[in-house]
């Protein structure tokens, strides 16, 4: 009796051809989500830089800001010897700015007062805020020492006087000898060139 021959069915699948086709789609599809991935890993990235350095630069601005509001007129014994320090006096001995402020907090009860002297100092590129417990240190007396901002190309300061002329030193070379140790501007303008943001300008206002 005759019987036809069997026919030998073929299972569904690829060629060769198509797998190749598909591995190259594959690659060129992870190599461009693989760069869109780190482009906005870079982006992220650059952004916390930036966010990080304006906060830098805002905790800067606001110390000095906060230093010169709270100025009062009192003196600094000199570490040695019988003479006075200003309240306020600026660029002495490669320092930037120097003063005797009030309103430091004593929470904790310590056996000191509430005053505080201040310095500020440019390091190289770096501002540098120095501080003491009393305002009358010893050689021995212990400096708080803060870096404050990196990347500081300079810094300059005017003062403001009774007259209302705006002077680069203080205190003023024609000041009483009498008024010299406790006179105070009517405000203070700081200027932070920095390396990325440019010139900071800031203009505070001395209270009387």
């Amino acid at each position: 009796m005759f019987r036809p021959s069997a026919v030998i069915s073929r299972q569904p699948g690829f060629t060769l051809i198509e797998l190749l086709v598909a591995i190259v789609l594959m690659a060129i599809m992870s190599a461009l989500s693989y760069g869109a991935y780190r482009n906005a890993n870079v982006q992220s990235e650059a952004l916390e830089s930036t966010a990080a350095r304006t906060r830098e630069l805002q905790v800067a601005v606001a110390a000095m800001v906060m230093d010169l509001q709270q100025l009062v007129p009192r003196p600094a014994r000199e570490t040695i010897g019988d003479g006075y320090r200003p309240a306020l006096r600026s660029g002495a001995a490669g320092q930037v700015l120097e003063l005797t402020r009030g309103g430091y907090p004593n929470g904790a009860g310590l056996p000191r007062g509430t005053l505080q002297r201040v310095t500020y100092v440019l390091e190289g590129s770096t501002l540098i805020r120095q501080s003491s417990a009393v305002v009358d240190a010893t050689g021995s007396t212990p400096l708080l020492r803060r870096d404050l901002l990196k990347r500081v190309k300079s810094i300059s300061l005017r003062y403001l006087n009774a007259s209302h002329v705006w002077q680069d030193v203080w205190p003023p070379v024609d000041a009483p000898p009498e008024q010299v140790a406790h006179i105070r501007p009517l405000a203070v303008e700081f200027t932070l060139d920095t390396e990325d943001f440019g010139a900071i300008v800031r203009v505070v206002e001395i209270p009387g």
